[in-house]
């Protein structure tokens, strides 16, 4: 028997909101990363991962991509897909 399908909802500290779905997939966290470049410009980088530690796990990655990159600053936000 197939699993249902639903439709997963994220909304981040500044009012954005982001639908994922319909999916049957088990997500259960958001993320997403926010840089400046040094040129001033804007880069945004995002997923869905199976659990709260599988997402955390993307800050570290995230540190070592920042000085790759060169970005100035980024912002990562983790939160918890609502089904909808």
């Amino acid at each position: 028997m197939a699993k249902r399908k639903r439709l997963l909802t994220a909304t981040l500290s500044d009012g954005y909101v982001k639908t994922i779905g319909p999916t049957a997939a088990p997500f259960t966290h958001y993320w997403r990363i926010v840089a400046v470049t040094e040129a001033g410009g804007t880069e945004v980088f995002w997923g869905h991962s199976n659990s709260l530690r599988e997402a955390n796990g993307k800050r570290a990655a995230t540190a070592d991509a920042a000085r790759h990159r060169g970005w100035t600053r980024y912002d990562f936000e983790v939160v918890e897909l609502v089904e909808s």
